[in-house]
């Protein structure tokens, strides 16, 4: 038996959906019902989507179709929405073998709540703790829509199981919500189901369960009411596969100060793949690391309550081409790092991310920033832009290991520095090193169509972030697009009032494609 040490503190504990451990992990959203009252829009500004009418109306499948899992599908009947009428199959609560969900016309899936692929595997692959890896993939073809039936709905990949979704540019795997289906959403709406959960055997601190000193930490996943554990001693650790994937509407309230994120990889390792992901309008993060080691590519956070990119509990991450915008009035900060009060822990937190456009539209001065780090981790942003026009950029909370820019450009509000806890006065600014290594806290942004560089944009040269890891691609600029032939952003996505990434894609996110 393990024992527990203390409180869940990323989820709730092991009760049904009791309360949640320290604040500092749980990133919460607001919770309940949200009413924002909008000041005007900071520039940049995004043009508004004009809904396109569908041509023609979806006509329900015939029925479900039959998957490998001997519990099958269930038909629950059709859904009507404005794309039309849809067959809905139900996935059953744990895929016990290898499934594959096809792409027919006018079918979606259905989670009616918790959905496991396969059984957790424990902490060593090898067996010896008593637990067996179960070995199970779910594969996801290109197209397929699956839905959260329920607010408690979400999908968990446990330990020695792996998740096969992987879309194309013009057919996004998207993960939604039931209002969503209905029509009933708008560029406001979030929180409507759980999100999708990656559980894997990387090293992590802050236990849960085990000691970091004995190599063997495990914690439970944030928001889940009951055991989804991660942690390990494999940083190389394959959860699968995620490319070209759209998550809608996401992070329901379990319980208090409890939020799933759009995607929480937990202690997964380099061996998984996540590229083309975009997260939209979740009420808690956008993506939260806890643990492990991942690499990531084409990250687009749209929306997001809380912070947009959140990394934590000796998570080391590469991200490469990340595209952060929160809507108007909302959101907390663009990126939050920690090492949630366990500084002297090992592995520390590390994040490296380059060719980034991140944008803050939150009005008033809050005593937030942009960029928020704290606890005793290493940051190494490079070839960057920060808009945050009425806040702090950046702000330093108690010791920090490393904070290191190179190439980036930052429109502030006042304060442009923020230093807190035990951080002295001039810490945040001095990390920055204004004028040094091609850095700017005084940038006056020319993008177009919102995120898309211009002249002052294309004048800054950029860090060679090869250098520093061979998982970076050599570039020729700043940002995350360098120009309007840049279009990585098209065809997968979705367009909002918030960002609208142009014709050709999946249509306005409020809706569903007509398949």
């Amino acid at each position: 038996m393990r024992n527990i040490h203390r409180s869940l503190v990323i989820g709730c504990s092991l009760l049904a959906l009791a309360g949640c451990g320290p604040d500092d992990i749980a990133s919460p959203g607001t919770g309940g019902n949200i009413t924002i009252n909008y000041p005007p829009s900071p520039t940049p500004t995004a043009p508004t989507p004009t809904p396109t009418p569908p041509s023609s109306l979806v006509t329900p499948a015939t029925g479900c179709p039959t998957i490998a899992d001997p519990q099958g599908l269930t038909d629950s009947g059709t859904i009507t929405g404005p794309t039309g009428e849809w067959r809905v199959c139900t996935l059953p609560a744990k895929l016990n073998v290898s499934s594959t969900l096809e792409k027919l016309p006018g079918l979606l899936y259905r989670m009616g709540g918790r959905v496991d692929v396969g059984t957790d595997g424990g902490f060593f692959a090898d067996n010896s703790d008593g637990l067996s890896d179960t070995n199970v993939t779910l594969t996801i073809r290109p197209g397929v829509i699956v839905f959260g039936g329920t607010g408690v709905s979400w999908l968990a990949v446990n330990r020695g199981n792996k998740i096969h979704a992987v879309g194309e540019p013009t057919q996004p795997i998207i993960f939604t919500s039931r209002d969503n289906v209905l029509g009933l959403n708008n560029d406001t709406s979030m929180g409507q189901w759980g999100g999708v959960v990656l559980l894997g055997r990387g090293r992590t601190t802050d236990c849960a369960f085990g000691t970091v000193d004995a190599d063997t930490c495990e914690r439970n996943t944030e928001g889940a009411a009951e055991p989804a554990i991660f942690g390990g001693r494999d940083d190389t650790y394959d959860a699968g596969s995620m490319k070209y994937v759209q998550l809608r509407y996401s992070g329901y309230v379990l319980g208090a100060n409890s939020e799933l994120q759009s995607l929480t990889p937990g202690s997964i390792g380099t061996g998984t793949t996540l590229e083309y992901i975009m997260s939209l309008n979740s009420s808690d993060d956008g993506v939260e690391f806890f643990g492990g080691q991942a690499n990531m590519k084409y990250y687009i956070g749209i929306g997001s309550d809380d912070d947009s990119l959140d990394v934590d509990t000796g998570a080391r991450v590469q991200i490469q081409h990340a595209l952060i915008v929160q809507r108007e009035g909302a959101g907390d900060s663009l990126l939050e790092i920690d090492s949630n009060g366990n500084e002297s822990n090992n592995p520390r937190t590390d994040l490296k991310v380059s060719n980034f456009t991140f944008i803050q539209r939150k009005a008033g001065n809050t005593n937030a920033s942009s960029l928020f780090y704290r606890g005793n981790s290493d940051v190494h942003l490079m070839n960057g832009i920060v808009i945050s026009p009425t806040n702090s950029c950046l702000g330093i909370h108690n010791n920090f290991a490393t904070a290191d820019f190179r190439s980036v450009v930052m429109q502030c509000g006042t304060p442009i520095y923020r230093d807190g806890g035990s951080a002295a006065a001039g810490t945040a600014s001095g990390f920055f090193g204004n004028g040094a290594n091609n850095n700017n806290d005084n940038y006056t942004p020319t993008l177009t169509n919102l995120f898309i560089n211009g002249a002052n944009e294309g004048a800054v040269t950029p860090f060679n972030a090869n250098g520093l890891s061979s998982f970076f691609d050599t570039v020729t600029h700043i940002g995350a697009v360098k120009d309007s032939a840049d279009n990585w952003y098209a065809g997968w996505t979705c367009n909002s009032a918030t960002a609208n990434f142009g014709a050709g894609n999946s249509g306005n996110c409020t809706s569903l494609p007509v398949t």
